[in-house]
């Protein structure tokens, strides 16, 4: 009974919380819609969250992190490069195909995350029957080896973690 009144009840506090500070006041009636909006939001969409996360490998975790922190840098170094010097752009923007192995659904989020927020991948997808990672890369020279990167960088580490 307490789990269907409160599927996530952090997300309720934070919910509360947001709905005060964006309305900068403590009035009872905005306590109130802030406390219906907290408990009715995470109960309506409680069908759209993935199942519940069983984290495995607390290091891989780290690795990840450190690793997407230097892939993300490097990145912002040659969308700069490319965006104050456009002659020296070296190679032109595609779509590269990812066959994938990751099937968790938390893990197919962070790795569509991941590929996003890099600098250099304007856009990703996941195909329906979550067999394909489709990237825009801004610059391609060989997409096998974009393949590669992302499927020992960034799926192998989730897997560990997720599956």
């Amino acid at each position: 009974m307490m789990k269907r009144l409160f599927p996530a009840p952090l997300l309720s506090a934070a919910l509360f919380m947001l709905w005060l500070l964006l309305n900068h006041s403590m009035s009872k009636g905005h306590i109130v819609l802030g406390a219906i909006l907290g408990l009715c939001i995470p109960v309506l969409t409680r069908g759209l969250r993935p199942l519940p996360v069983r984290v495995r490998h607390p290091w891989t975790i780290l690795k990840l992190f450190l690793t997407v922190v230097a892939d993300t840098s490097a990145s912002n170094f040659q969308v700069v490069r490319f965006l104050l010097f456009p002659k020296m752009r070296k190679h032109h923007a595609a779509f590269v195909h990812v066959p994938l192995e990751l099937q968790d659904p938390n893990g197919l989020a962070v790795l569509a995350m991941i590929t996003c927020i890099t600098p250099g991948t304007a856009w990703a997808e996941i195909s329906r029957d979550r067999s394909i990672l489709l990237m825009h890369v801004l610059e391609v020279d060989d997409p096998q080896t974009i393949v590669e990167h992302v499927k020992t960088k960034y799926e192998r580490p989730l897997r560990e973690i997720f599956e």
